[in-house]
Formats: C-alpha cells, structure tokens, sequence
C-alpha cells in the first residue's frame, strides 16, 4: 500500500476526527470523539498547515547604529 500524501493524510484525519469513534449496529449506539481529542486533531492540522506557508514568521534585519563612520 502506497503512503498517503500529505493532503490525503490530512482529510483522513479531518474524517476520522468529525465521524464516531465507537458504534454498535444492533445495540444501536454511537459515541463521539471526546472533546480534547477533537481540539487535538485540530490543532495538530493547524501546525501541520502553519509549517507549510513560506516564512518562519521571524525577520532578520542589519541594525547600524548612528555615529562617526
């Protein structure tokens, strides 16, 4: 089996995170992801998301500073 690709790992994890994380056809009953682990998924695909854009959000700069030269 192939390795997924980034996008495809990352709507994979957005599915398995919003459908049930337990179920019972006969019993009919559903649970729900809980809560921190919904946030968990979320923010790990916000960091995943922030790491791709271009730029570490830090600017270097030379400072020269006013005198005699």
């Amino acid at each position: 089996m192939p390795d997924p690709t980034p996008t495809e790992l990352d709507d994979t994890i957005r599915q398995n995170a919003a459908g049930p994380a337990k179920a019972s056809v006969d019993g009919q009953s559903v649970e729900q992801h809980g809560l921190a682990d919904q946030i968990a998924a979320d923010r790990y695909l916000a960091s995943k998301q922030a790491t791709r854009k271009a730029g570490l959000g830090v600017k270097t700069s030379k400072l020269i500073p006013p005198g005699a030269t």
